[in-house]
């Protein structure tokens, strides 16, 4: 049975220990509880997350295809790292701690570069409604990602990037569509 045929509690299982907890907010990012990620995900919940932005040092942004088997948005392309913090755990802590495990990146810290909330369907029943924390930061050394994440990565030419978005948007996931409307940018900058 493959990743894509299987039933979403396995495919979860598989993929996230039982009873990962994401943070519910509000809309000031204040915290409400905590929900297991995929009943969060199942209902709709807002809830607290994380992005991390790289860019090279001659401007190009560091992309990742999330491995088929995630258990949304599978095999699509988006920014370097996606994820929740912990409950009680920084959000810049976290986004410092994720990049390293999804990425194989290490770096001291990174630079806030806005907050947003978005709410969108990610297939399989599942919504993603997160109050996002985007970092970004410039790196110009190895990334050795973690396959059960990461399908692929690549550096990519920011003019190139946003013309294939617009030309196919499917191949991008709905958050990271909806950074370059708002916040291109800060992304790029």
């Amino acid at each position: 049975m493959s990743a894509l045929s299987a039933p979403l509690e396995l495919v979860a299982a598989r993929r996230h220990p039982r009873g990962e907890q994401v943070v519910l907010v509000n809309e000031q990012d204040r915290p409400l509880g905590v929900m297991e990620k995929l009943a969060a995900h199942r209902e709709g919940r807002l809830h607290r997350a994380l992005s991390v932005v790289l860019r090279s040092p001659d401007g190009r942004l560091l992309m990742q295809r999330r491995a088929a088997g995630k258990y949304h948005s599978g095999g699509v392309w988006t920014n370097t790292c996606c994820s929740h913090p912990r409950p009680g755990e920084a959000v810049g802590e976290a986004a410092v701690r994720r990049l390293r495990e999804e990425m194989g990146i290490s770096v001291p810290a990174l630079s806030r570069l806005f907050e947003t909330i978005y709410r969108a369907p990610v297939g399989r029943g599942l919504v993603e409604h997160e109050y996002v924390h985007v970092f970004g930061g410039v790196w110009d050394g190895p990334c050795a990602p973690a396959p059960e994440e990461v399908e692929d990565c690549a550096w990519m030419d920011p003019a190139a990037l946003r013309s294939d978005m617009d030309a196919r948007p499917e191949r991008y996931s709905v958050w990271f569509r909806q950074y370059a409307e708002m916040f291109w940018d800060r992304m790029i900058a």
